[in-house]
């Protein structure tokens, strides 16, 4: 069983910052691309960041200079800074791992963290 727990989330005014953090845990064998999306009401969920193994990353033209994504392999952590945070920025943010366990090689995905950019 492998879950993914986020924290970090909560309520910022505009031009603040916010650190996310996603731990996986359970049957891991090894860890391959990270990521962290987001989804506001009524809009279809969006992939924000990717970071691969050896730790390239990608990044969404919405969030490119200001959302840093991160991963820390020994603790099966990832990670997504996120500074000048504006109110367009509020939504459930979500992390997913791809993760090989004894039988399978598949995407898992957190619970979701509240993020509310207001003030």
């Amino acid at each position: 069983q492998v879950q993914l727990v986020e924290s970090g989330g909560g309520l910022v005014q505009p031009g603040g910052s916010l650190n996310l953090s996603c731990a996986a845990s359970g049957s891991i064998l090894w860890l391959s691309a990270m990521r962290w999306y987001r989804q506001a009401p009524g809009k279809e969920r969006e992939l924000l960041a990717t970071i691969a193994t050896g730790g390239s990353t990608n990044s969404a033209d919405s969030v490119k200079g200001r959302f840093t994504i991160s991963r820390d392999n020994a603790n099966y952590t990832v990670y997504l800074q996120m500074n000048s945070l504006k109110p367009e920025d509020t939504a459930v943010y979500y992390c997913s791992m791809d993760i090989r366990t004894m039988t399978t090689f598949r995407e898992y995905w957190g619970q979701g963290t509240q993020v509310t950019v207001s003030s």
